[in-house]
């Protein structure tokens, strides 16, 4: 029987795998991505709540009740994107949520490209990058 002592393991997000170094630095860049992403989420959620009605739906076709439903989801989703996995508890909902805010994303793009291709530009990284979350979380939990 051969030891295994020697050799560091990965156990985040439930791998058993012996960590290489360029695991372990995709591990650390996925915590650093989802950190600022969670950062950015639960704060735009936040500001949902903190604006005046009138003030958050003046440049949008949406209505007020829809933007609360969405400030609700990136609140919840900043949440899902960090604590399943600093927790160990239910680290499948982290590749869950980066799907969620993908999607959310993907609608912040549609509405926002009509106003040109720079306002596009922050909702399209972000959600790119929700993506990149996602399916690196799912392939790690795997």
């Amino acid at each position: 029987m051969t030891s295994t002592a020697s050799h560091k393991h990965a156990t985040t997000f439930g791998s058993t795998q012996p960590a290489s170094a360029q695991t372990q630095a995709m591990r650390v860049s996925l915590w650093v991505i989802q950190a600022l992403l969670a950062a950015l989420f639960v704060f735009a959620g936040v500001m949902k709540f903190v604006t005046p009605v009138e003030e958050m739906t003046k440049n949008t076709p949406l209505p007020a009740a829809f933007l609360y439903f969405i400030g609700v989801a990136e609140v919840l989703g900043g949440f899902g994107l960090v604590l399943p996995g600093l927790f160990r508890i239910r680290e499948g909902l982290t590749p869950l949520a980066a799907a969620g805010l993908t999607i959310i994303m993907v609608g912040a793009v549609s509405l926002s490209l009509p106003l040109g291709v720079s306002a596009a530009l922050v909702p399209l990284v972000t959600g790119l990058l929700t993506a990149f979350v996602a399916y690196r979380r799912w392939k790690f939990s795997a």
